[in-house]
């Protein structure tokens, strides 16, 4: 399975990281899709939701028996879902919403090969210290988080100074559960 190449429907240069890390070669298709979801679908339900939607448009654009892996990240706090930000103030608006608080980031995958298809969910739960303003805006200014859930990378600054906790997996929060994601793809090859 090792060398093992994956088409990802995903321009995410995390999710490329994780998955060269992890020993496959990768084709990169990016995917430029509606990314709204129905309203009445529960928020931890999302993530695999828009997953699902990636995948239904990359397999229109491949052809052949591909590996295709798509993948989306939710961040949940409060009862509110946070997606990327629209802008610096929202992102700064989000994180004075996580600081001092815990909230769940989902991360919703969707693995496909010859005919078979693979849904993972995977829920981690992420508990920030409480973040001054100084902090906020450092953060923004200099990692700049705008294509990022909740407006934050794990793997940041922000991640390294103001998370208190995690329980789950870490690289769910990065954005690829990839224990899961490994064995999920060993398992439709088989």
């Amino acid at each position: 399975m090792l060398n093992q190449k994956i088409v990802l429907g995903s321009a995410s240069p995390r999710r490329k990281y994780l998955l060269e890390e992890m020993g496959f070669q990768l084709e990169i298709i990016s995917l430029d899709i509606d990314e709204s979801y129905p309203l009445d679908i529960p928020k931890d339900e999302v993530a695999l939701y828009i997953a699902q939607q990636k995948m239904y448009a990359l397999s229109e654009k491949m052809t052949g028996n591909n590996l295709m892996l798509t993948a989306d990240t939710t961040v949940i706090c409060d009862n509110d879902l946070l997606g990327k930000p629209d802008d610096e103030a929202h992102a700064k608006k989000m994180l004075k919403q996580l600081s001092e608080n815990v909230h769940i980031v989902n991360t919703g995958v969707v693995i496909s090969f010859n005919g078979k298809k693979e849904n993972i969910s995977c829920l981690t739960e992420v508990a920030f210290r409480s973040l001054s303003d100084e902090q906020i805006n450092y953060y923004l200014k200099t990692c700049k988080p705008f294509d990022k859930a909740g407006s934050y990378g794990i793997q940041d600054w922000i991640g390294l100074v103001g998370i208190k906790q995690i329980k789950g997996s870490y690289t769910n929060v990065v954005g690829l559960p990839t224990d899961e994601v490994y064995r999920t793809i060993h398992k439709i090859l088989s």
